[in-house]
């Protein structure tokens, strides 16, 4: 039996032993291409997303039922089948089709750049994300170190595509990287602009999507036909190899016909280590800010301006002990005002510094603010007796893996980092890698009596250190 003729039979077995939806999104399609030197089958299918998949999620069915029809051990490789792209000719792309019917204009008269003049697809029926209404500039209040931040975004705002582009807005969790992205959307949607905000997992779920339905045509045209695409965290897309494909070619198309793109994230691009360096190079290529913690009397103005907001009458005392106690960020203060406004409600009575006091009693101000990846890693491995370089390193066992998914967890538990600077702190896993294994961690704890003793644990050394 010959290398064709035994894809064609495991071929047709899958057909039958796979769900109907897998074969169809992932395997529909697939041929084979040949065998290399050692032997292993070379499969072509038609993109990334359907490679990745193949070869991470359905590798071992395919090989089982390949190597049942071989009666031996078959290694298999996927590959993208760039022969079965059908690729338009010169005459039938836009560009080409622009230039060929273009008069020659006189010398003396200059005309619109050619990017500007290729039509770009309306598709004014697909619907538009929701944007926050209290997300706007009016509501942003900014301090001196984010003075020049908040006066680009406006930029950004009243001109689209014209000033600063990409615009690229970076800082630490609930500094205002989404309110000040939804503010660019509010305003340009005022301008009746075509304005797209998103998170960046949305836009992983509608390719997924859009390759599942074989929709991927209507996918594009809904990015690329957008004046204004805003992405907020837009470091997620790390380690997603076809998520991070789509989307550099729907910034290219957006920049190419001069739109907007605005991206924020929780570091610049420069530190966005496992994102693809073209993507890494786009994104620095335009206006890259920062947004900086409030200062104190930023923090007092803004608990005024919710007091007002909510028609609560708020002595400037309390405002300043809530700006005093939260201090990490906007979105923990919004928390103990909220805290706050509940206490007041519910009592009926007008807000005084005593309430106060009796509201934010339980409240905790996380002590651990300062604590270190370095030092969760130490105290981690200290009590298992493992070295830091085991457990940021590739070798696995089952005592190991334990250990290390724990270390994940008390990272995210007990410092500042975010998913995807723990996962480099151990070696330059992925954020879904490391969000996995706090879950699995938070799943176990209630039910397994010894992970709650080792977690408390090497929290007490932590806290003993702190």
């Amino acid at each position: 039996m010959n290398p064709q003729e035994a894809w064609n039979i495991a071929f047709s077995q899958l057909e039958i032993q796979l769900d109907r939806a897998s074969f169809e999104t992932w395997l529909r399609g697939a041929v084979f291409l040949g065998c290399t030197e050692d032997g292993s089958y070379r499969v072509g299918v038609a993109n990334t997303y359907a490679r990745d998949m193949l070869q991470h999620r359905l590798y071992r069915e395919i090989r089982r039922v390949l190597g049942d029809v071989l009666g031996d051990r078959v290694e298999l490789s996927f590959e993208v089948n760039k022969l079965e792209t059908v690729s338009a000719t010169d005459d039938e792309l836009p560009l080409f089709r622009l230039l060929n019917r273009q008069p020659e204009a006189p010398a003396n008269e200059v005309s619109a750049p050619i990017y500007q003049q290729v039509s770009r697809p309306q598709r004014p029926d697909l619907p538009e994300s929701e944007l926050n209404p209290r997300f706007t500039f009016d509501r942003f209040v900014n301090n001196q170190a984010n003075r020049m931040t908040y006066e680009a975004a406006q930029a950004v705002a009243e001109h689209p595509a014209t000033q600063y582009n990409p615009f690229f807005v970076y800082g630490g969790v609930g500094l205002g990287k989404t309110h000040l992205l939804q503010s660019i959307a509010h305003a340009c949607r005022e301008r009746h602009l075509r304005v797209i905000y998103i998170p960046s997992e949305v836009f992983t779920n509608d390719l997924v999507d859009a390759i599942r339905q074989r929709t991927t045509a209507m996918f594009r045209e809904k990015y690329r036909s957008a004046d204004v695409l805003l992405v907020d965290d837009i470091q997620f897309i790390a380690g997603k190899e076809s998520t991070q494909e789509e989307f550099f070619h729907t910034f290219n198309a957006l920049y190419t016909y001069n739109k907007q793109v605005v991206l924020a994230s929780d570091r610049p691009p420069t530190d966005l280590h496992t994102l693809e360096d073209r993507l890494r190079s786009r994104f620095a290529g335009g206006l890259v800010m920062d947004l900086q913690p409030p200062e104190y009397e930023t923090r007092v103005a803004i608990v005024k301006m919710w007091a007002q907001e909510r028609n609560i009458e708020l002595p400037l005392n309390v405002a300043e002990m809530i700006a005093e106690k939260a201090r990490a960020n906007i979105r923990e203060m919004e928390g103990v005002f909220n805290q706050l406004a509940a206490t007041t409600h519910l009592s009926r009575r007008p807000v005084t510094i005593e309430m106060t006091e009796n509201a934010l009693v339980g409240y905790r101000r996380p002590r651990h603010h300062q604590l270190t990846m370095a030092r969760v890693l130490t105290a981690t491995a200290e009590y298992y007796h493992f070295a830091v370089s085991d457990l940021v390193g590739l070798r696995r066992t089952a005592r190991l893996n334990q250990a290390r998914q724990i270390a994940m967890y008390i990272a995210r538990e007990v410092t500042m980092a975010s998913l995807p600077q723990i996962g480099d702190a151990f070696g330059g896993r992925t954020h879904s890698t490391v969000l996995h294994s706090c879950n699995k961690v938070a799943h176990d704890l209630p039910l397994d009596d010894m992970l709650r003793t080792d977690v408390a644990a090497i929290q007490a050394m932590l806290l003993g250190q702190d």
